[in-house]
């Protein structure tokens, strides 16, 4: 399955953040027309102290930065956003109010979820929006490569976070390499929805609150290093920009 694919490239991001003192969160976002990255992002906020560095509006600027403000609208109807998990309550505005097409995310966000954890600001209509495609939402499709996003920040959680306003001591956290909660599935996505996207071979997975395609967790994914990546999706994001500005000119 495509969305396998993708959010593999997003976990390898995230865990290239763990590697580098950030929190494990990080996203890709797909041109859906031609299966092109166009940008990427993963949070910042221990780097830049800034807190609404999330991975989100790091490749919203990118892709700002490439088709100009007033592109950014006419573009997001095309987009798929790949993230590793849910995109908390800020960012599921900003993404709605940009009209992106689809998300796609890996775990739930328990404190901040905006995807229907906490809030279901995708369908909800309280957020005006620049188009009226986008006034009814995007679509959210949850559960992708779940346990592995819900390692990469088990990881950071268990180590210490020498730039957090108040550190905490950590020494006596273990991780816990065995359980993970049941997949809510009812919460993010109908059922006519989900099978509509993974078939009706998976329809016991609905009901049963069970994760698709990956009983175990992909360790070699998430314990290697991927220090090549940022240079992966650069190029990646190049050759895109590079198609665009070529076929403006024909």
């Amino acid at each position: 399955m495509q969305h396998v694919g993708y959010m593999r490239t997003a976990v390898r991001l995230a865990k290239y953040a763990l590697d580098h003192d950030e929190t494990p969160v990080a996203c890709i976002f797909v041109h859906t027309p031609t299966g092109q990255v166009m940008a990427y992002g993963m949070n910042d906020t221990n780097k830049s102290l800034t807190g609404v560095a999330h991975a989100e509006f790091m490749g919203i600027d990118q892709i700002k930065a490439m088709v100009g403000s007033r592109g950014v609208v006419d573009v997001f109807k095309d987009i798929t956003l790949y993230v590793t998990v849910e995109p908390c309550i800020m960012c599921a505005s900003a993404l709605k109010q940009l009209g992106i097409g689809k998300v796609v995310f890996g775990c739930g966000n328990e404190r901040f979820g905006g995807n229907g954890t906490v809030l279901s600001v995708n369908h909800d209509t309280c957020t005006l929006a620049a188009r009226s495609k986008a006034a009814t939402g995007y679509e959210s499709i949850p559960g992708i490569l779940r346990k592995e996003a819900i390692m990469l920040l088990r990881y950071f959680y268990v180590r210490q976070n020498e730039k957090a306003p108040k550190p905490r001591s950590k020494s006596d956290r273990v991780l816990d390499k065995d359980t993970f909660p049941p997949m809510e599935w009812s919460k993010y996505i109908g059922e006519e929805s989900f099978l509509e996207n993974f078939g009706h071979d998976y329809k016991a997975y609905y009901a049963n609150g069970t994760d698709l395609f990956n009983d175990n967790v992909d360790w070699k994914l998430i314990e290697s290093r991927h220090d090549n990546i940022i240079q992966e999706l650069n190029d990646q994001c190049k050759s895109f920009k590079f198609n665009v500005q070529k076929k403006s000119k024909v």
